[in-house]
């Protein structure tokens, strides 16, 4: 019995060392999900991407937040938002003035409102259900707004500026749409557009 119980430890212990990646094995995975991920190997990408993740914080601080990038975008492409979400969060989160990481933000979330947007208007007739709805869509404009502020201070387009506007419309925040323009002007300031993994 005990030189059973012996012998499976030894064989946990080959598996779970076997299983650990060192730094070098995930920095190469992280390579091989860059080429994959440039070659159009979605597929493989991805596949790469989820070995990477649980193991991602064995790479470097700009390696990690490159791949949080890109394994988002990738889920992104694929409509798996609310993975992408998850990702781009912590990209948003290490790199607060990389724009392009905010106009993604700011479109799923606003996205998001659109949806609860046509729930309200079916829910016209039913007033605690259209108070409810109406919080829940405020709640995710007020999310989306800040992401589509930076991505048009930094990369202004008439495209999103436009749904700015018309999200401040909606929420019925005058206030704060009447000082877009000096806030963009202040945001435009630090502004990035290169995400580097060295």
């Amino acid at each position: 019995m005990l030189k059973r119980l012996y012998l499976l430890l030894i064989a946990v212990f080959i598996l779970s060392a076997a299983k650990a990646q060192t730094a070098d094995d995930v920095y190469n995975k992280y390579l091989d999900f860059n080429l994959a991920r440039l070659q159009g190997e979605t597929s493989k990408a991805m596949d790469l991407g989820q070995e990477i993740a649980p193991n991602s914080d064995k790479l470097t601080d700009k390696a990690r937040i490159s791949f949080y990038y890109s394994i988002g975008k990738l889920y992104e492409d694929d409509s798996q938002t609310g993975k992408a979400l998850s990702y781009y969060e912590k990209v948003a989160a290490a790199v607060p003035d990389y724009y392009v990481v905010q106009r993604a933000l700011g479109y799923i979330y606003a996205k998001q409102a659109e949806a609860i947007a046509d729930k309200l208007n079916a829910a016209k007739s039913d007033p605690a259900e259209n108070k409810r709805l109406t919080a829940l869509y405020t709640e995710a404009v007020k999310k989306a707004l800040p992401h589509l502020e930076k991505a048009q201070a930094c990369d202004p387009t008439d495209e999103t500026l436009a749904r700015i506007k018309v999200l401040y419309k909606n929420i019925g925040d005058t206030k704060a749409a009447s000082t877009l323009k000096a806030r963009l002007a202040a945001m435009a300031k630090n502004c990035i557009d290169l995400l580097s993994d060295q």
